[in-house]
């Protein structure tokens, strides 16, 4: 029985596929291996590059005009900077997929001798002459993790590599196609006393740059119809376009959904139940707390400082004028699959929306000394007025110290505000969140079930809460609030509405900050809280 594939490299007889070679342009590719190119793709973690490289390598070997040989040289990243030890890794890996790939004993032969004639330093392109020389075709190199190696070792292979472009295709691969999660000329290479070199000055001879996108929308019908004609468990109307808009077609994300709501829960298991929203808001939910490990690398990737300079931003919303993001930051971040910088900078989808401030606020979370039940009213509804007040008090008695705890400072006090509310909520709530670089505002909208035993499915109460920070004078910054504030509740069909506003003037006494009132807007009545 076939199944969403959740890790490695896809495998049609075990999962459903979008076929691999459908999402990039192979007539660019064939015509790129014509002309004897040397290119790179790369695309963010597991988004189906090894996959497509492997159909590649099989389609191009089917085809019989060439020799194409596809290598993961991610086991030479525990060399670190032993290129001697990486080198060995790395040749030696060539030889045994030419064995396991094109039944090609040749190579396991060469490599001693290779090894032993060129050294470290001229070993791979030693061995590569010489198979492309006692070759009856020309070859097509894949390598596959490139950006995995560090330091002298990944050098040493680029300018291989490059010594021995001019004598393709003869004495040389045809074609070398270099795959990772970055573009080569984001590299930035670390040697000897602390030398840096970029990956585009060492490997000079690309001749460009290929990126594999997301799945369309096409591409998630296509991979769920294929579990409804597997099983016969149909997905109900709107589903496909809920996952999309969720995932933004991040094909693991498109997986592990699918996965859950069909395999994982047991709900989705009863294969005569068809696979409805409320089901998939579900999986979505338990994705996002399980923190698979999809999930959980992108949580380690916040730690890093250029991560930190592009999220941070987003997440205060720095709109400065004289507020500036490094361009190679957000070129990594971007490369990442974090962020879209299209049609303006935010996060790449509302799955990572709703990771990346629970990730940052998980350990602030469990130590606020809060408690769901003391904010539940006897109709079961949570008294979001108290809740408020309850935080403001919290805020004036800690906001800086704990704020000043997250490795994310500039956006400390919204931090803090969710790790409040993630805290109340989990025993049965939801938060949805909008925020990004510009709208100078984080709009979180609160779901709190009110039968317990339907849940999400029964009578929900809805919240809104506007997060601003003062850009302007207070009465300004209200009064744009309480616009966005009503927009949001007539977007989200909520009843209630409240706004919060943060005051980081240093000069500003806590007096002159703390703000409690109720104000009308429209139809709305929206109640304001100011720290």
């Amino acid at each position: 029985m076939k199944t969403f594939n959740i890790a490695g490299p896809v495998r049609p007889d075990e999962h459903y596929t979008v076929p691999a070679l459908a999402r990039w342009d192979m007539e660019e590719i064939r015509r790129l291996i014509r002309e004897k190119r040397y290119f790179v793709l790369h695309a963010p973690r597991q988004t189906g590059k090894t996959s497509c490289l492997l159909a590649l390598m099989e389609q191009l070997n089917a085809e019989k005009d060439y020799r194409a040989l596809y290598v993961n040289l991610e086991p030479a990243q525990a060399a670190r900077g032993n290129m001697e030890a990486g080198m060995c890794t790395i040749i030696s890996g060539i030889a045994q997929n030419a064995r396991r790939h094109l039944g090609d004993q040749r190579l396991r032969e060469w490599v001693d001798e290779t090894l032993h004639e060129f050294g470290p330093l001229g070993a791979l392109q030693g061995l590569l002459s010489r198979w492309s020389e006692e070759n009856d075709r020309p070859i097509v190199l894949l390598l596959d993790e490139v950006d995995s190696l560090v330091g002298d070792t990944l050098i040493s292979l680029l300018r291989q590599i490059r010594a021995g472009y001019p004598d393709r295709p003869r004495a040389f691969p045809q074609t070398v196609l270099l795959c990772g999660v970055q573009d080569v000329r984001d590299y930035r290479i670390h040697y000897g006393d602390n030398q840096v070199i970029t990956g585009g000055s060492a490997f000079n001879i690309k001749s460009k740059s290929l990126r594999l996108g997301n799945f369309t929308h096409g591409d998630v019908a296509t991979l769920y119809t294929q579990h409804t004609e597997e099983i016969g468990q149909v997905f109900e109307t709107g589903v496909v376009d809920y996952v999309f808009e969720q995932t933004g077609g991040q094909p693991w994300l498109v997986s592990a959904l699918g996965y859950e709501a069909c395999f994982e829960m047991a709900v989705g298991r009863d294969r005569s139940r068809p696979i409805g929203l409320g089901l998939m808001a579900a999986a979505r939910e338990q994705l996002i707390e399980r923190r698979d490990t999809h999930l959980d690398q992108l949580g380690d990737k916040l730690k890093e400082a250029r991560v930190r300079r592009v999220i941070g931003r987003v997440l205060a919303d720095t709109v400065a004028a004289d507020a500036t993001i490094p361009e190679d930051d957000l070129q990594y971040v971007e490369d990442l699959g974090l962020v879209r910088v299209r049609p303006q900078l935010a996060i790449a989808n509302p799955i990572y929306r709703e990771v990346i401030p629970r990730t940052l606020t998980w350990t602030t979370q469990v130590l606020i000394p809060q408690e769901t039940a003391w904010y539940i009213k006897d109709d079961g509804r949570l008294d979001l007025p108290k809740l408020l007040n309850a935080f403001q008090q919290f805020f004036r008695e800690n906001g800086e110290s704990w704020a000043n705890r997250f490795d994310y400072k500039e956006a400390g006090p919204q931090l803090l505000m969710q790790a409040f509310l993630q805290r109340i909520v989990n025993s049965g709530g939801r938060i949805d969140r909008e925020y990004g670089l510009g709208r100078r505002r984080t709009d979180l909208l609160v779901q709190w079930p009110l039968d317990e035993g339907r849940g999400f499915h029964g009578p929900v109460q809805r919240v809104v809460i506007e997060l601003k920070l003062l850009h302007k004078s207070l009465e300004t910054t209200i009064t744009e609030g309480l616009a966005q504030t009503a927009d949001y509740m007539d977007r989200v069909g909520a009843e209630e509405g409240c706004l919060v506003v943060f005051d980081r003037t240093l000069e500003v006494s806590w007096e002159e900050k703390v703000l409690v009132q109720q104000e009308q807007y429209g139809e709305h009545r929206i109640g304001v809280w100011g720290m």
